[in-house]
């Protein structure tokens, strides 16, 4: 199916998905926040740590990097699919991974099985792609975390650890990038559910060095159900431009809300959309959003 494009522009997030429609999702979104303020097991403690730097086997060739890029992000969610209840099948999503063309690519909620054949060092391998991934937290199953993978080498890596709640274990991982004007950042992260926990993670991004510095872009899932003080302080301080348009992206089966988000400082958002394909609507609840960046040029 062809790829539904969403213009850059000033309108407002999201295009039309029906108001019961936007509601409905919104409800479900309070609905999980509630729940993770009630008391439950915390999860197996785990210092947010880069844990896996890696180049495929046999690394694609790859011309440096240009004045324009194409990066992406995705929340695989655990490789189950749509519904989640599925079994882990991490084919899905490379195959998804592989249809977006992308440059680099923001991953969240990957899984690394602790007793099993690893389903992100083979999805890079099967793609050419180098690899980053910084582990949150053990998850019963395996390591769970974010991921960026890379057509060009990633000569740096470093974690920010975001977990201002102890329900919420949650970081970001930040690559640095050569690039025609100097460096460029790219930090990937998934931001909490609760909003004042969101909040204090945002404020945290915003003065991390890497943002604060040259060409950076933010992308992950922001989980910006609605306009509260994280979403408008990240609008205010890496939306100034043009990437103002934002597509929805949750639920995959009918997209209505604009969770997976790409923001850019010191360089220019062209084009942002939503990857929608069959493939990507049966992947994973989420849809991938896809930008194409202009850099700065050198002078």
């Amino acid at each position: 199916m062809a790829k539904r494009r969403e213009p850059v522009g000033d309108s407002a997030a999201g295009r039309p998905g029906g108001k019961k429609a936007r509601r409905s999702a919104a409800h479900a979104a309070r609905h999980l926040a509630a729940r993770l303020t009630k008391a439950r097991p915390a999860a197996a403690p785990l210092a947010p740590n880069v844990c896996l730097v890696r180049a495929p086997r046999h690394p694609a060739t790859a011309a440096p990097m240009g004045a324009e890029i194409t990066v992406a992000t995705y929340n695989v969610h655990r490789w189950t699919g749509m519904g989640g209840r599925r079994e882990p099948d991490p084919a899905r999503a490379a195959f998804v991974i592989s249809e977006l063309g992308a440059d680099v690519i923001a991953l969240q909620e990957v899984l690394r099985p602790l007793d099993e054949e690893d389903p992100l060092e083979k999805l890079a391998d099967a793609l050419g792609l180098h690899l980053a991934f910084a582990a949150t937290r053990i998850h019963r199953f395996g390591e769970l975390g974010n991921a960026i993978l890379s057509r060009w080498p990633i000569p740096s890596v470093s974690t920010l650890d975001l977990s201002f709640s102890r329900l919420e274990k949650r970081l970001a991982v930040a690559a640095s990038f050569d690039a025609p004007a100097g460096s460029l950042g790219v930090v990937a992260t998934h931001l909490a559910l609760v909003d004042r926990t969101r909040h204090q993670q945002v404020r945290s991004l915003l003065e991390h060095p890497q943002i604060r510095s040259g060409a950076t872009l933010l992308l992950g899932d922001m989980n910006a159900w609605r306009q509260c003080r994280a979403t408008r302080a990240l609008d205010a301080a890496l939306g100034a431009h043009d990437n103002r348009a934002w597509p929805p992206s949750f639920p995959s089966a009918r997209p209505v809300l604009a969770l997976d988000r790409i923001y850019a400082r010191g360089a220019r958002i062209v084009e942002i959309h939503a990857h929608d394909s069959s493939a990507a609507r049966r992947a994973s609840d989420h849809l991938p959003v896809v930008a194409r960046v202009e850099l700065p040029r050198v002078h």
